[in-house]
């Protein structure tokens, strides 16, 4: 396909691994598996990080390896980015001399998949309207597991036309649900994260319970999973907990930010949440002890901690 389409040609022409070209910045936990299923439906499939190493799996498969986000964009239509923090996003996207809106041509869309600043997703959205390209605010749900099996939640934020266009790169996925218009995805997400965040403390506040009572764990998790206590988080992190594997599926230091960002946004709107101010104090205390590198699951240190206790030794 010609890069030299005129911005409405790209803008009107439907979506396909023939005439679309795509590019991916962050090729982190998540976003290594979510890019891989669009180079794997067939996707010209352009990627950066800031680690080049971190992408060596994509470019093996045939994605091409791009020096900026600014590049990557030049070879696309569609930019995604999945990184880590708010300054990442703004400077992935806004940058003047590397960031991808200044290196996308016009018509074409930038999606923003990282959990982030809702502000941040509208100023994103009226600079790429300003040159031309639109751009959507569509984080996700369902950590690595679901990035790897294409089962994501996405919450979609800005044009509902462009949104809706974007529904075969979606689906490659996971299930993309329209929110509203630019910001409304990531206010969406962070609803999400709170829901989440107070779901994990009972989840470990039970653990711990449950191994202080003298129970056997991983037989009362069983029990439990199928009745009214059941949830994806006991689906995904009880058993991991119980064999002590950390490894993240999702950074306890991302879902610190996550957490604050609700909290900053709480209190623009005059909300009092106590449970998610809680669960913040306790993901931050683990930040403290030097694992905002663990995946959230590692709650369940924190609140042994608490209590002088550990699940993999027998009950005091």
């Amino acid at each position: 396909m010609s890069s030299s389409a005129t911005g409405a040609n790209v803008s009107d022409r439907p979506i396909s691994p023939d005439t679309t070209r795509v590019a991916w910045v962050g090729t982190g936990v998540m976003g290594q598996s979510m890019a891989g299923h669009l180079l794997a439906a067939g996707y010209a499939l352009t990627v950066y990080n800031r680690t080049p190493s971190k992408a060596e799996g994509l470019v093996s498969r045939g994605a091409t390896l791009a020096e900026s986000p600014r590049a990557a964009a030049a070879a696309a239509d569609v930019i995604f980015l999945m990184v880590g923090f708010p300054s990442d996003v703004r400077s992935t996207s806004l940058d003047p001399s590397t960031g991808a809106l200044s290196g996308l041509a016009p018509g074409g869309v930038l999606v923003d998949m990282t959990t982030s600043d809702p502000t941040l997703a509208a100023e994103i959205a009226a600079t790429a309207a300003a040159a031309g390209c639109a751009a959507v605010d569509a984080p996700v749900s369902g950590g690595d597991r679901g990035a790897r099996n294409a089962t994501l939640s996405i919450f979609a934020g800005g044009d509902a036309a462009v949104v809706a266009r974007l529904a075969p790169l979606f689906k490659l996925m996971g299930n993309a649900v329209y929110m509203g218009g630019p910001g409304a995805g990531q206010r969406a997400k962070l609803g999400n994260q709170i829901a989440i965040a107070s779901t994990m403390v009972g989840l470990v506040e039970g653990m711990v319970y449950a191994h202080k009572a003298g129970l056997d764990v991983a037989k009362w998790l069983e029990a439990i999973s199928t009745g009214a206590a059941g949830s994806k988080s006991l689906d995904l992190y009880g058993k991991r907990m119980l064999e002590r594997d950390m490894a993240a599926g999702f950074y306890v230091r991302h879902f610190v930010k996550d957490l604050g960002i609700c909290l900053s946004e709480c209190q623009a709107m005059g909300l009092a949440l106590p449970g998610l101010a809680l669960a913040h104090q306790l993901y931050v205390s683990l930040l403290a002890h030097g694992e905002g590198g663990l995946g959230t699951q590692a709650l369940i240190l924190a609140i042994e901690r608490l209590n002088n206790t550990c699940l993999d030794k027998k009950p005091a």
